[in-house]
């Protein structure tokens, strides 16, 4: 299982909000590409990273940051934000990003993403952050009607092989993740799941091992220091 340390990106700055809500904004560092070094050199994997303004208003004022992350290490990146064109995802991969991922466009615009997903491939994944079961988009500002679990089998039909699934109940919030949510998805589909929302222990990070998911990212309580990224590696690796 692959551990993903988040930076996520406000006004160019590394921060984490709670439950999505941006007037909940935690500020850990000034320099995004200086934490992703740190993460590397701590034995990162893989790192993820969510442009943030542009998630909410598809804007892209944080993409020198995302352009000078890529280039300062030397182990791949995934990174997600207001994608939602092609135009977006040639510039991300052009940069050297090594997987976009998208979530908007798969629910208001899915034809779109079949057709990119023939020509791009596993260098696209889909982000599915839901709320009570239903998939919120625009950087989680819009909760519709959408079942997650129902467009996790739509999305592997077209191609899809990688979602990271966020219940934003849980999102930043310390309590441990959607452990039930993750072991239906496990059992409905044979897509790789990426654990998103809540991971907070080294016994959640073991439990998710158990359940054979393909990675988990870590967030608040890495920033916090709830939790060694260290020991965490070496749990996956059991």
């Amino acid at each position: 299982m692959i551990l993903f340390p988040a930076i996520d990106i406000k006004d160019n700055k590394c921060v984490r909000l709670t439950q999505g809500k941006f007037d909940n904004v935690n500020v850990y560092s000034d320099d995004p590409v200086e934490m992703a070094k740190k993460w590397e050199s701590m034995g990162a994997e893989y790192l993820h990273v969510v442009d943030l303004d542009g998630s909410k208003n598809e804007g892209y004022q944080n993409r020198k940051s995302i352009e000078k992350i890529a280039k300062a290490i030397s182990i791949p990146m995934q990174t997600g934000g207001g994608i939602r064109s092609e135009e977006r995802i040639k510039n991300l991969l052009n940069v050297g990003v090594d997987r976009v991922i998208v979530g908007t466009m798969a629910i208001e615009n899915i034809e779109l993403l079949a057709e990119l997903v023939k020509d791009y491939k596993e260098h696209i994944a889909v982000s599915i952050d839901a709320l009570n079961g239903k998939v919120a988009t625009r950087g989680w500002q819009t909760v519709g009607n959408v079942d997650s679990i129902e467009i996790c089998g739509v999305l592997e039909s077209i191609g899809i092989k990688t979602i990271v699934y966020t219940d934003i109940s849980k999102d930043g919030m310390l309590s441990g993740p959607n452990f039930d949510i993750y072991r239906v998805l496990s059992e409905k589909t044979s897509i790789n799941i990426i654990a998103s929302g809540g991971v907070t222990t080294l016994e959640d990070i073991k439990r998710l091992r158990e359940m054979n998911l393909y990675g988990a990212i870590i967030g608040k309580a890495l920033y916090d220091g709830r939790l060694d990224f260290t020991h965490g590696l070496k749990i996956t690796k059991m």
